[in-house]
This record gives structure tokens, C-alpha cells and sequence, in this order.
């Protein structure tokens, strides 16, 4: 089976309403579709990336009831405080060395929550209507410890009132009559997010006492790379820190990468805009040069470049 990029949601400040939609939580995780050909199972993110080795939970077909079938869904990790947390996701997400799976799948258990199908038995279903993706995907799948079904739920404001009491990302809004958009991204899905984020470059940073304490970001505008904030807070630990610090010892340069100036980048130095980290944020700052509001560094990802683009 050839891999497909998904269908992906615009972003609406407004839930959309109509008997035609279902809401959904937005689970901040990594997106995964599982492919099985009626041998074995693969795994790919949405950039086409394979994923077989990093979540071997997923290789095992008892969580579906096929002789060929692919899925769409959430990988997602919890924190301490039983919330879904990008960047102990993107723990299981990095690792690179299959000797380091186990104890990756020991410190960080991941759970699937799968929102659609795509190919069932030989068929493609991507031109048939989500109610009757959804139903067939209620036959088919077999819930466990670690595999469930996405809930969707009839009231989006309702939904979106619990998501942001709870401080989580927001919610997935889809039309029951939509059909499902391969290499698309369009109205038929729309998320509604308690917070906004990008995944951004980063083309400099600052040190305390010879350890980066800050990063740089930026997204391309036009082929340039348009400065968006400072960022020193976030999830990552002293540990995460210093590696970032070796890191970026290697891809310095005396070079600014960013067309604009901003007072921010006061005192920094620069690195090759090579790196790519997911940022969280409240609000842009437009009369401070088009800015991040309260900027929280949530993990490093593996992005090109070129993908971080203004698209706010």
C-alpha cells in the first residue's frame, strides 16, 4: 500500500453549527495512519514518514477486524496530570534506534485514538460520506488498553466550554456529509483551538552561563524568514537544554538568517535555520512586528524547513 497524505482542518475562530455536524476532541498528539495489507502492518505519519518501529503497539491487528484496512488517527501520550502532552509524545515520536524502543515503550505509553477509515477489504471509502465512515468503522474496530474510537459529540459549544475548562487544545468540527480529501485541506473539517501554535525554525538562540536558555523563531514569508518571538519557557528540561545546546554548536554561524530585526533578538547568536520546534502561544502581537504572545517551547519536531510558513 502506497501511503496518502490526510485530510487536514482549516482553523475557524467560531464553531461551526447545523444538524450536519459532529464534534470532536482535538487530541494533542501525532497523527498516524496504520496500513495493513493482509500480511503486516505499517505505519506512517502525515508526512509520509514511516513509524512502524517507533509504536510497536500498533503492529498487532487485533485492534481491527479486516483483511485490509487503513486507519486514521491520534497517537497521543499522557502527562503527570492525565492530560495529552505533545512533547511526551514526540519522546516515542524521535526515537531513532530500534535497541531504544522498549524503554521508550516502558517510560511512555502511547494510546491511538483512531477518527476515520479509509480503505476497508479492497475498497476505498474516501468518497463516501463521514456517517457512513463513521459506521463502518464502529463494525470493524476493536477497542482495547491502548486502541479507541475518537467520541463525537453533538453540541460543539458545549464541547469547546469543557476543552477549554480543562486546558486542552480544542476541538475537530466535520460535516457528516463530507467526503475525505486526500492531500486536502478545506472546510469540510474545521478546528476550533483553545490556544494557538506553529511549528516555526529556529535561526538563533541565547546562552546563560554557556547553556542556551532561548531560542529564536521564525516562519517563511514569501522565501524569507520573518522573525515571530523568543521563546525561553516550555516543557523541555535542563536536559533537553544542554542538548540543544550541542546542537546548535554544530550549526552556528555569524550569519543572521531573519529579514526583519526586533528588539528581542538583542544579544543573540545565530544558527543555521535547520531545526524545527512546535511553539504554543496565546495571541500574535501585531503592533510588536507580528509577535508571539506568551511563547511556550512544546518540542522539537522533524519538519522541513521550508513547510514553516505564515499561514496565520
Amino acid at each position: 500500500m502506497k501511503p496518502i497524505i490526510p485530510f487536514e482542518p482549516i482553523r475557524s475562530d467560531s464553531v461551526p453549527s447545523g444538524k450536519q455536524w459532529i464534534y470532536q476532541v482535538k487530541w494533542d498528539g501525532v497523527r498516524i495512519l496504520p496500513y495493513f495489507d493482509g500480511a503486516q502492518i505499517r505505519l506512517f505519519n502525515r508526512h509520509l514518514n514511516e513509524r512502524t518501529m517507533q509504536f510497536p503497539e500498533l503492529t498487532d491487528r487485533s485492534y481491527f477486524e479486516a483483511s485490509s484496512i487503513i486507519l486514521d488517527g491520534e497517537v497521543i501520550a499522557l502527562a503527570a496530570d492525565g492530560k495529552p502532552s505533545f512533547h511526551e509524545v514526540m519522546r516515542r515520536d524521535g526515537v531513532r534506534r530500534a535497541d531504544r524502543v522498549a524503554m521508550a515503550r516502558h517510560e511512555v505509553p502511547i494510546n491511538y485514538m483512531v477518527f476515520d477509515i479509509l480503505y476497508l477489504d479492497g475498497d476505498w471509502l474516501t468518497d463516501r460520506p463521514l456517517r457512513e465512515r463513521q459506521l463502518l468503522l464502529s463494525e470493524v474496530l476493536v477497542p482495547g488498553p491502548v486502541v479507541q474510537p475518537v467520541a463525537s459529540h453533538p453540541d460543539g459549544e458545549a464541547l469547546f466550554g469543557v476543552i477549554k475548562e480543562q486546558g486542552m487544545e480544542g476541538i475537530v468540527c466535520k460535516d457528516l456529509n463530507s467526503t475525505y480529501g486526500i492531500e486536502g485541506k478545506d472546510g469540510r473539517w474545521v478546528k476550533v483551538k483553545n490556544y494557538g501554535d506553529v511549528i516555526a525554525v529556529i535561526g538563533g538562540f541565547t546562552l546563560r552561563s554557556g547553556v542556551v536558555n532561548a531560542v529564536l523563531a521564525g516562519l517563511y514569508h514569501e522565501g524569507k524568514l520573518q522573525f515571530i518571538g523568543k521563546v525561553g519557557t516550555g516543557k523541555l528540561t535542563q536536559a533537553d537544554w544542554r542538548e540543544i545546546t550541542r546542537v546548535v554548536a554544530q550549526i552556528s554561524t555569524l550569519d543572521c538568517p531573519f529579514a526583519n530585526r526586533h528588539p528581542d533578538m538583542r544579544g543573540a547568536q545565530w544558527c543555521q535555520p535547520v531545526l524545527t520546534a512546535r511553539i504554543q502561544y496565546t495571541e500574535w502581537r501585531w503592533q510588536e512586528g507580528r509577535t508571539m504572545r506568551q511563547p511556550s517551547i512544546q518540542a522539537f519536531v522533524n519538519v522541513p524547513p521550508h513547510e514553516c510558513i505564515w499561514e496565520v
